[in-house]
């Protein structure tokens, strides 16, 4: 088991490092609860969201009016990114699972792309290749200033 998410340091206890001194099991339990605590905090945005799409009958879907209200808080520092970080990328990790049954209904009704539907096709090959060229590049430049701050921050 690997525990990234604590620095390699020693704190001046000398030559011995801190990691010796923490349970390493009770460090894995608590970053499982961070977790579901995090992720709880993101489903509570989306309720918030549908909620006030609902009462303002707002154009928007109430997933969008969350996400829009989490941005707001992260912008503002009412949110702190690290409060959501966790359970974002724990949600993020599991995201192509629910492009599955897309897959499977699209083969299934193959037929619908006959004739000027297979148009379609290397227009959705194309959009998903920018798109998955734009997401990398976010998440590579996005990863880059992650680590020049957890470098920074570390052991300082």
């Amino acid at each position: 088991m690997s525990f990234a998410l604590l620095p390699d340091c020693s704190y001046n206890k000398g030559s011995v490092p801190f990691m010796q001194y923490v349970n390493k099991e009770r460090i894995f339990i608590m970053i499982y609860v961070v977790r579901l605590l995090q992720i709880a905090l993101l489903y509570l945005f989306y309720l918030i969201g549908g909620w006030l799409q609902e009462a303002l009958h707002l154009p928007l879907s109430g997933s969008i009016v969350g996400l829009l209200l989490m941005l707001t808080a992260l912008w503002t520092g009412v949110l702190k990114l690290s409060w959501v970080e966790l359970g974002a990328h724990s949600m993020l990790s599991v995201l192509p699972i629910f492009f599955i049954p897309a897959t499977v209904a699209v083969m299934k009704y193959g037929h619908f792309f006959a004739g000027k539907g297979s148009l379609l096709i290397p227009i959705t090959i194309a959009s998903t290749v920018l798109t998955m060229a734009a997401a990398s590049a976010a998440s590579v430049a996005a990863a880059k200033r992650n680590d020049r701050r957890k470098e920074e921050s570390e052991c300082s």
